[in-house]
């Protein structure tokens, strides 16, 4: 498998560089802005938001293409101060004006974790001890409708030793644990050594026109409205290979404006196995293997967005994905499943359905430019074919659901404002038989490396039954920021339900409470990005130690120190 997957990329990367070979008799118009860049999202959106960029454009379909979306000449430079193409000794354009080449800015990140792993949204990131870093360097070229963007991802990490999930925990305990193990890709420590990987990262070719784009590329996509989490796609794993077609602007029709995206990609299991697979629990081994990994799973996606023509800054959407194994699939709809999802009672079996492991959402995002403030929601279930009677009747079956705000304060100063904001996730379950059931978001009966790519969540970066809330606070300046985050973490609440109704301990929840120190800076050409988190956490994965003559007694209390730093600069 391995040797297939680098002879694949290898391949790959070959017909990119002679692509750009090809076009290299061409200055940066309509790339994408990757998702693993600090800052640049976050400015793009308060730009919107202070009434700077166009309020057509929803966020919710992303990554976005800012000189198509806001009718910029350069995607990166919005704000004309970065770059002048006349002087520019890195980008050019041919004679006949129909091409264009430039470098993209170059990326380095890093990331520190004193005692055990933690972070989100990192995209190729692992789950780590100490230290890790990611690079990213790459050119983009076009010519007539043709675009080229080669933007590898290196990643370098320690992975370091650390506690995992106790193993003084009760075998009792272990083997519940597994029910959730055996059904999702998600290990705690990616080998035994340091972890290196190089990855075609935010890469793509494309053929473009006018508003449309269709092509084949690696980069990492975000479907919905929220800022830290979004329930079917983000960028918390690295960016999988996928064959697109989709908007790059807002479609006008005279109902109003519609953005969209149809994908079919190929998603990879990490390698590693899950902790302690030689426990036992009555003379059982709990663990039970996946699948080889070479039956890659396929999935297939679908995304819209829609802004009525009569409601200025509302935006409504909806997605869903479906993915399952490649040795599975045998007819047209398993590639476009989300077209037929067979609904119907879930009494009657479908087992051409239960092979495949399916989401959806609904979303919506709601902006004031004037009143500088956004609020929005996602709403998600978990399997596709229940009718629309059975939601009706029970909407908090199989369900997720993100909701927040950002509010934009001005200040005396000019171009300076105070930004609030707050967002709540849950993908935990609050129906009994689910819980039992183990029906969570992101793990599957069948599918059982689950909805990951690599060994990291698609969606929700901290993963099956989880539920957070944070708030944050900061005072911003164009590119500039300085904040305060704080967040709750309830980790897993449907394992918590599942393991400890049996023994009516309600004692052990698995919580972080995470406060962080934010900065941002430009300085000329390189933005600075940094990031201070104290992660104090209570009952790590749920340890206990009781005493038969205490009841509140202390848990498995942990702390740990997560520092993120990133520059990147942008050519002139």
């Amino acid at each position: 498998m391995k040797k297939n997957l680098g002879k694949s990329l290898l391949n790959a990367t070959a017909i990119l560089v002679l692509l750009a070979g090809m076009c290299l008799p061409t200055f940066l118009v309509a790339q994408s802005v990757s998702l693993n860049f600090p800052i640049f999202e976050d400015y793009m959106r308060r730009q919107q938001l202070l009434g700077e960029l166009d309020s057509s454009v929803s966020f919710m379909i992303r990554p976005l293409y800012p000189s198509e979306s806001f009718n910029k000449e350069n995607g990166i430079d919005l704000d004309g101060t970065f770059t002048d193409e006349d002087l520019s000794e890195f980008s050019f354009s041919s004679k006949d004006s129909k091409g264009k080449f430039m470098l993209l800015p170059g990326m380095l990140r890093t990331q520190y974790n004193s005692n055990y792993a933690f972070g989100i949204n990192n995209g190729p990131m692992i789950p780590n001890a100490g230290m890790q870093y990611l690079a990213s360097f790459g050119i983009y070229a076009e010519y007539g409708g043709l675009t080229l963007q080669i933007q590898p991802e290196f990643l370098y990490a320690a992975n370091r030793d650390y506690m995992g999930f106790p193993l003084e925990h009760d075998p009792s305990t272990w083997a519940q644990y597994y029910d959730w193990l055996n059904t999702i890709d998600r290990p705690e420590r990616f080998g035994e050594r340091a972890y290196v990987s190089l990855l075609m990262g935010q890469s793509s070719i494309r053929y473009n026109y006018k508003e449309w784009s269709v092509g084949i590329s690696t980069e990492n996509l975000w479907w919905g409205p929220g800022r830290r989490a979004s329930l079917l796609m983000s960028n918390h794993a690295p960016g999988f290979l996928h064959a697109t077609i989709n908007t790059r602007k807002p479609v006008s029709t005279p109902i109003g404006k519609f953005e969209t995206q149809l994908i079919a990609g190929r998603l990879e299991a990490s390698g590693f196995g899950p902790p302690n697979t030689d426990v036992t629990f009555r003379t059982t081994p709990p663990y039970a293997p996946k699948r080889d990994r070479s039956d890659w799973r396929y999935l297939a996606g679908f995304v819209m967005t829609y802004q009525p023509e009569w409601v200025p800054g509302l935006f409504l959407g909806f997605s869903s994905v479906s993915q399952m194994y490649n040795s599975d699939m045998e007819t047209f709809r398993d590639y476009l499943p989300m077209f037929n999802s067979e609904k119907g009672p879930q009494a009657i079996s479908k087992p051409a359905v239960d092979r495949r492991n399916q989401m959806s959402s609904g979303f919506f995002r709601w902006i004031s430019p004037q009143g500088h403030f956004e609020f929005y929601g996602e709403y998600g279930s978990n399997g596709n074919s229940r009718t629309m009677y059975d939601f009706l009747i029970n909407p908090d079956l199989n369900r997720a659901f993100t909701f927040g705000f950002s509010h934009l304060i001005k200040l005396k100063k000019q171009r300076e404002f105070i930004q609030v904001g707050m967002e709540m996730t849950q993908t935990g379950q609050t129906v009994r038989e689910n819980i039992l059931a183990r029906n969570s978001w992101y793990t599957h009966p069948h599918v059982r490396h689950g909805y990951t790519h690599r060994g990291q969540v698609l969606g929700f970066g901290y993963g099956p039954g989880s539920n957070v809330i944070s708030a944050d606070i900061a005072w911003v300046k164009d590119f500039n920021r300085i904040g305060f985050q704080l967040e709750y973490i309830n980790h897993n609440n449907d394992f918590y339900y599942k393991r400890f109704e049996d023994i009516k301990d309600w004692r052990t929840k698995y919580v972080d409470i995470v406060p962080s120190l934010i900065g941002e800076w430009r300085f000329d050409q390189i933005l600075v990005f940094a990031n201070l988190q104290f992660v104090n956490t209570l009952n790590y994965h749920w340890y206990i130690e009781n005493d038969p003559t205490t009841y509140f007694v202390p848990g498995l209390d942990k702390n740990n120190v997560t520092a993120k730093f990133g520059a990147t600069y942008v050519f002139k």
